[in-house]
């Protein structure tokens, strides 16, 4: 009786993920599949999502490119994320800057797009509230199985080694204090801001942000490493980090 059960439900299950698959191919097709002429990153991680968004987002613009960014934590339906590719193109986006909760991508909100960036900021384990670290991880997987042109990874964070499998179509990028290709050198901590160091192959940059804590030098490095890989000047990175004032949005 218990396996007869246990079938069933992955029957439902995958029928459900079926059905979510091809709503997403017919919204996809009912906006004009607007993705296909922007560029998308995708940021995902248990914390720092947003923060790392809103960093590229103003770097991207003191760049002169036309951005926009959907940016939560909390999980968005299909219809949601496609309205928003739709909106993004009328205003003559390059870029469109997506947070993906894990939720999202087991529900196959993300299913079959083109992702140019895919992110890892990291995966605190005491983040989560709702699923096993197993769970979380698996879900996470299927953004970096979707073949992104580039992957970014933090080389940090414990977990690293289970993502490191991945790599981009193009190019793989990673940042942290062990970072091969954005090291975090040193930081200085103040109680209304933070500001780090860091090497781009090499060549130290500081960077600052109204944001206090430790971790937010991960974020930073993370915005920095994704500005690298778009080939952005340094001076627009240094730029749109400082101009991030979350008390603003």
């Amino acid at each position: 009786m218990e396996a007869k059960t246990t079938q069933s439900k992955n029957k439902k299950g995958g029928l459900r993920l079926k059905s979510q698959k091809l709503r997403a191919k017919i919204l996809s097709s009912y906006y004009g599949n607007p993705i296909k002429d922007m560029k998308l990153i995708a940021i995902t991680g248990t914390t720092g999502k947003t923060t790392v968004a809103h960093y590229i987002y103003e770097i991207l613009r003191s760049a002169g490119k036309q951005v926009a960014v959907l940016a939560s934590d909390k999980p968005f339906k299909t219809s949601m994320l496609h309205k928003f590719f739709s909106d993004a193109w009328k205003a003559n986006a390059d870029y469109v800057i997506v947070t993906i909760p894990e939720k999202s991508l087991q529900e196959q909100v993300f299913y079959n797009l083109p992702i140019h960036i895919a992110v890892m900021t990291n995966f605190v384990t005491s983040s989560l509230s709702d699923m096993t670290p197993e769970e979380y991880l698996n879900n996470e997987k299927i953004l970096f199985n979707m073949h992104p042109e580039i992957i970014i990874l933090n080389h940090d964070d414990p977990n690293y080694s289970v993502f490191s499998e991945f790599k981009g179509n193009k190019a793989t990028y990673d940042f942290g204090q062990s970072g091969n290709h954005v090291k975090i050198l040193n930081s200085k901590l103040y109680r209304h801001g933070t500001e780090a160091s860091l090497s781009i192959n090499s060549k130290i940059i500081s960077v600052a942000t109204f944001i206090p804590g430790e971790i937010t030098v991960s974020y930073m490095a993370a915005a920095t490493t994704i500005a690298h890989a778009l080939n952005l000047k340094t001076e627009h990175i240094i730029d749109g980090i400082a101009n991030y004032q979350p008390d603003q949005l």
